[in-house]
């Protein structure tokens, strides 16, 4: 087989199934293990694949509660609070963003009064100005993945 597209293929599969064995990996794309192997470790040295961790089910875990912040914060302060927020166990995603605001933060919370709270102690920091917070109704797709084109 030709290696065309090897390593686009092999994320494909992983996405598929992140547990895949490299024999099972070898077998799907035609190729040696040690093949496998070998492009794994590149792709993991270039840090195009980041480590390998389960999907979670927050809400079946109790965490009900999806809210969006939207912060503005003063110029020199947005890298200590977007510091802050990414320490913050329960802010799954936190961007930096053009815009009418400068950081966008998606948090994870057991209920409404979980929330309020972890907010307001977020909020208390002198260095945010603005914020606007919006609680998710229906996540109609979340924390989902693509494959890649095969050139």
């Amino acid at each position: 087989m030709t290696y065309e597209n090897l390593d686009r293929k092999l994320v494909n599969s992983l996405l598929g199934d992140g547990r895949a064995s490299l024999r099972s990996l070898a077998e799907e794309l035609d190729v040696s293990v040690t093949t496998v192997s070998n492009h794994l470790s590149d792709l993991e040295d270039q840090g195009i694949i980041r480590g390998y961790t389960p999907k979670v089910d927050y809400d079946k875990l109790g965490y009900d509660v999806t809210a969006i912040l939207q912060l503005k914060v003063e110029g020199t302060a947005l890298e200590d609070v977007t510091a802050e927020l990414s320490e913050h166990r329960q802010m799954v995603t936190v961007y930096e963003v053009t815009g009418d605001h400068d950081i966008i933060a998606i948090g994870k919370f057991e209920d409404t009064d979980d929330m309020n709270a972890e907010i307001k102690t977020l909020l208390n920091d002198p260095g945010i100005t603005e914020s606007n917070t919006s609680v998710v109704l229906n996540p109609a797709k979340e924390h989902e993945q693509f494959d890649l084109d095969l050139e």
